[in-house]
């Protein structure tokens, strides 16, 4: 099958092209970039020196595909979607992954500019719609966040009552590969930076797909890679561990990526990202506070895989009734 990239010169789209340039079932056609038209895509994504001798293309270049995928800034998919031919589209954006236009305004302060596109969209994360996802011709890959926080804590989507408390710390790749004062190495390095205490736009993901009330706040870290998410859960039932292992072994048995972490001993017995770089698995685990009615829920991803151009494949897989960990069998390294 034949494939694009639209906008492949940031992180995810290098990340995108990686995967996609080892696929079996895949031929990269083109990657778009129109400020390095022309340019070999090896001159921004070294890692790929060897592998490719594509340039980047504009959008004008593009041809029909069967899957295209779009890695544009947030508010351009929106109002360029109808621009790209293609049988099916996979955006990496934020600009149809929520339901309503009304919260388009309210967390992106921007009227959407195709509402009518919205239902027709499915939203991009396979542990919670798979079956969808199959029949979909148009999917809306999920925030890295908003991914990490949902998959930590659906299993307990019952169980939700009341405030729900979640920090996300964050690696550096999330903010993307555009310079600004924050992202100086003076400034960036050795933090651990509140980056938004509240309102981060993710969190409409978040309360749209949980229907609980998750309150989320982001820290960003000395992390090239990588979200570590420590949600706080207050149990109304009195539920022990082997209780709540039982619940979170129902809900990921059988998925490809789910890993549960919860070791007894050694310094890896919670989930840590630095094990899942490159990698599109998500850990979880969790602790019953022997003190509270508090349970310690903790989610790992790599932000550009599991959070993005990883998942962004799983989901094409599906679409394409391919095996769903085609391409995505990478294990991760240790140590890092």
């Amino acid at each position: 099958m034949n494939v694009s990239i639209v906008g492949g010169s940031g992180y995810i789209g290098g990340e995108l092209l990686r995967i996609l340039l080892q696929h079996p079932e895949v031929e990269v056609e083109r990657v778009t970039s129109e400020r390095f038209h022309g340019d070999p895509v090896k001159r921004l994504h070294p890692n790929l020196r060897g592998l490719t001798d594509l340039k980047f293309s504009s959008v004008s270049d593009l041809k029909d595909v069967d899957v295209l995928f779009l890695c544009l800034p947030h508010g351009e998919s929106m109002n360029r979607i109808k621009e790209f031919n293609a049988e099916k589209i996979i955006d990496l954006s934020a600009d149809f992954r929520l339901k309503s236009k009304g919260n388009y305004m309210k967390w992106y302060n921007v009227e959407h500019a195709n509402e009518e596109l919205l239902s027709k969209f499915v939203y991009g994360l396979p542990e919670l719609h798979r079956e969808e996802i199959k029949k979909s011709k148009f999917v809306a890959v999920p925030g890295c966040n908003a991914t990490c926080t949902i998959l930590g804590l659906y299993p307990l989507k019952e169980l939700l009552k009341g405030n729900i408390i979640t920090e996300a710390k964050c690696g550096s790749s999330e903010g993307g590969n555009k310079v600004n004062e924050g992202s100086h190495h003076p400034e960036r390095s050795r933090v651990v930076r509140s980056y938004k205490p509240s309102n981060h736009r993710h969190q409409a993901e978040i309360l749209q797909e949980l229907g609980a009330d998750v309150n989320l706040s982001v820290t960003s870290i000395e992390l090239v890679r990588g979200i570590l998410a420590t949600s706080h859960v207050f149990l109304e039932e009195d539920l022990d561990e082997k209780e709540v292992w039982k619940i979170y072994r129902e809900a990921y048995l059988n998925e490809p990526f789910m890993k549960i972490i919860k070791e007894r001993k050694g310094i890896y017995r919670c989930p840590e990202p630095k094990l899942l770089q490159g990698t599109n698995f998500c850990d979880v685990g969790f602790e019953r506070d022997k003190h509270s009615n508090r349970l310690v829920v903790i989610s790992a991803i790599d932000n550009l895989m599991k959070g993005g151009a990883g998942q962004a494949v799983q989901c094409m897989n599906l679409m394409e009734c391919f095996k769903e960990n085609l391409g995505l069998e990478f294990p991760g390294l240790h140590p890092v």
